[in-house]
């Protein structure tokens, strides 16, 4: 290729001339390293080579003075969303409520348990059996015996078969009551809920 911009001007005193660094020092004046021009300088610095004077040492001193300033404190906002319940899913309603019925059961029979040992220790048991069978009794025979009818297997055998009924309709009516909520979320949208964020 071929340069077409014709003769260009040279530059003599860029040229051949001597580099800051290498430039021979003004008679008078101490020959050190060279120190460009500073925008800004510290109080007691330089600024183009010559020292500052009073207003130089005011300007840093104000400079050194003044701190930072911070943003203002704010509270900090909680964020919101506004969701709506839309659709209810039968299959996951009837397996959550299968499980917390069988949970109430359980608790069901152990306190059952628990709370017929307790009045047994107290002898709750043989003195209302005592007042009973009195009242109940006669000349041919005994009364009514309350304790061998309020025995703790009979107790919790009886706990258990209501737990089991309580099971099987709770989680019978959950499930209904999914399809009833997905029907009428279909005519008025649903429950909606406001849910927030803490920072």
């Amino acid at each position: 290729m071929t340069d077409t911009r014709g003769p260009q001007p040279q530059y003599e005193g860029y040229a051949t001339g001597p580099l800051p660094g290498e430039r021979e020092p003004a008679p008078g004046q101490a020959s050190g390293p060279y120190h460009p021009p500073q925008a800004y300088s510290p109080a007691g610095g330089t600024q183009g080579g010559r020292p500052h004077g009073t207003q130089g040492d005011a300007q840093g001193a104000s400079q050194a003075a003044r701190r930072p300033r911070t943003g203002a404190r704010t509270t900090p906002r909680t964020r919101k969303a506004r969701l709506r319940v839309a659709k209810a899913d039968p299959w996951s309603v009837m397996k959550v409520s299968f499980l917390l019925s069988i949970a109430l059961g359980i608790c069901t029979v152990v306190a059952s348990a628990v709370l017929w040992m307790v009045m047994d220790a107290m002898g709750v048991f043989s003195t209302v059996g005592g007042t009973i069978s009195e009242a109940t009794g006669s000349n041919e025979g005994n009364g009514f015996d309350l304790q061998s009818f309020l025995s703790l297997p009979r107790v919790l055998i009886f706990t258990s078969v209501i737990a089991v009924i309580d099971v099987v309709l709770a989680t019978a009516l959950a499930t209904l009551g999914s399809f009833i909520y997905n029907l009428s979320a279909g005519f008025v949208g649903g429950i909606e809920l406001t849910l927030a964020e803490d920072e």
